[in-house]
């Protein structure tokens, strides 16, 4: 128990750990101590009351008690409970990552003159871990040339990107995209769980092998659901909520989304010349080039990603400590806003990224908590790396997200805020630079993409058994 000697306010602190990173704290502020601020209080309301048929301040302190002392009460109650608890906080260096809680259904006393007040609350803090030796971890370096190939197969995907949409009826292709009405209900509950009118869908492509996002679920067979369906057909879908899904409603539950399509385009892809002219080029030759300098920047960004994974799984493995008991849905929807907000940055195109953050959220517990933990170690290595993100990182991230998207970076800018997703940007950066200083004592080693593959498909197959 720590006791208040200095501080202006009297309070006994107790501390309790309850779960692991949960404490409950219980406050008490002696009956003096809650007399002084009521008199303090009084007095100052007393010096500016002004009430009909008295001065300003002389107001007799009988008549302003009665008529004015449950608001009184209620509002140095409040200041004592907000000042114990910061002290509380402050005193035992706690680092809260929820707002304080009542204990079960307790109810908070009123303020009584001449009588001790108590109360207790419960919060979730920041886990506690050792440093480990950066040294001691070995990073693969992925290499690989920008080949021809990889140039065609870029300008084809950029073909597609800026080509020309046409409305069409049907039967439905791959690759074609809709929006639709979709109408989501979930196992065990009644009625529908959710219903929007404006649900876009893309026929998955062959390669997908039948796998396509819808309202950010991923469902297998989308493609057999869709090749053939024109407008106005409805068709319905089902999937599993992953045990690790944000919304703890749709936890191991059938989802069922039925979904009618009200129109439909199809791509008709630019031709190089096209392409060349639209970003301003003047020969296709040129075109090709900006194209390989580009690839080749996009390879040096998945490089330093794929290290940077590496980094996060190594921190994973050796650092142990226990999570908070009540993982909130506010923390879940956290981490998926972060990776949103990574991939967008690494130039992933919106619709694919909202089809990798569908299987991120259909991985196991394990892994949302896998997250989670590492949410709280970069959170602490960057206070024990003195990483800041700068004004100029920022707005940095934000330019080469907005030229992903064909966007203008002011245009970005307003488009994260409004969604609430500055502090996820924020975190990316943070989390890269974090990995860059451990990268930089770790033990490099060059692989060559292939080989790299072949790791990267064999820890998918293991995570999948």
């Amino acid at each position: 128990m720590a006791t208040a000697t200095e501080s202006q306010l009297d309070v006994e602190i107790t501390l309790t750990e309850t779960a692991p990173c949960t404490k409950q704290i219980k406050l008490h502020v002696p009956a003096a101590a809650v007399d002084a601020r009521l008199e303090l209080a009084l007095s100052a309301f007393m010096s500016d009351a002004a009430l009909p048929g008295f001065r300003k301040g002389k107001a007799p302190r009988a008549l302003l008690e009665k008529r004015f002392g449950g608001s009184i009460l209620n509002e140095t109650r409040g200041q004592l409970m907000s000042e114990a608890y910061t002290k509380a906080i402050e005193d035992n260096k706690l680092r809260p990552i929820s707002e304080p809680r009542p204990v079960d259904s307790e109810v908070i006393p009123e303020l009584t003159r001449g009588k001790p007040f108590y109360f207790t609350v419960e919060i979730e803090v920041a886990p506690e871990f050792a440093t480990p030796d950066f040294t001691s971890f070995e990073v693969k370096k992925p290499t690989i040339e920008v080949t021809p190939d990889h140039i065609e197969g870029e300008i084809l995907r950029q073909s597609y990107r800026w080509g020309t949409p046409a409305r069409i009826e049907g039967p439905l292709e791959n690759l074609d995209r809709m929006l639709g009405k979709a109408v989501v209900s979930v196992e065990g509950r009644e009625g529908a769980y959710f219903e929007t009118d404006k649900a876009l869908c893309v026929v998955p492509a062959k390669e997908d092998e039948g796998k396509g996002a819808l309202l950010g679920l991923l469902f297998d067979g989308l493609d057999v659901a869709l090749l053939g369906k024109k407008v106005g057909d409805t068709v319905k879908v089902s999937t599993t909520g992953s045990d690790s899904h944000e919304r703890e409603e749709l936890r191991g539950k059938k989802i069922t989304i039925e979904y009618t399509i009200v129109e439909a385009e199809r791509i008709t892809p630019r031709t190089n010349k096209e392409l060349a002219e639209m970003f301003g080029v003047e020969t296709e030759e040129l075109f090709m080039e900006q194209v390989k300098d580009a690839l080749e920047q996009r390879r040096d960004g998945e490089q330093r990603a794929a290290m940077r994974e590496q980094i996060a799984e190594q921190l994973i493995s050796k650092i142990d400590f226990e999570l908070p008991t009540k993982l909130t849905e506010e923390q879940a929807t956290r981490t998926i806003e972060q990776q949103r907000m990574e991939l967008l940055s690494r130039g992933i195109d919106p619709a694919s990224v909202e089809t990798r953050l569908a299987e991120l959220r259909g991985k196991s517990e394990q892994s949302a908590k896998d997250r989670l933990k590492l949410f709280f170690i970069m959170a602490r290595l960057a206070e024990y790396f003195g990483v800041n993100v700068t004004e100029q990182e920022l707005n940095g991230r934000i330019a080469a997200m907005a030229a992903q998207q064909n966007a203008r970076p002011e245009q970005m800018r307003a488009q994260i805020e409004k969604s609430g997703r500055m502090n996820e940007v924020v975190s990316v950066i943070r989390d890269a630079k974090v990995s860059d200083r451990i990268i930089a004592q770790a033990k490099v080693t060059d692989i060559a993409a292939d080989e790299w593959n072949k790791i990267v498909e064999a820890k998918s197959a293991s995570s999948k058994a």
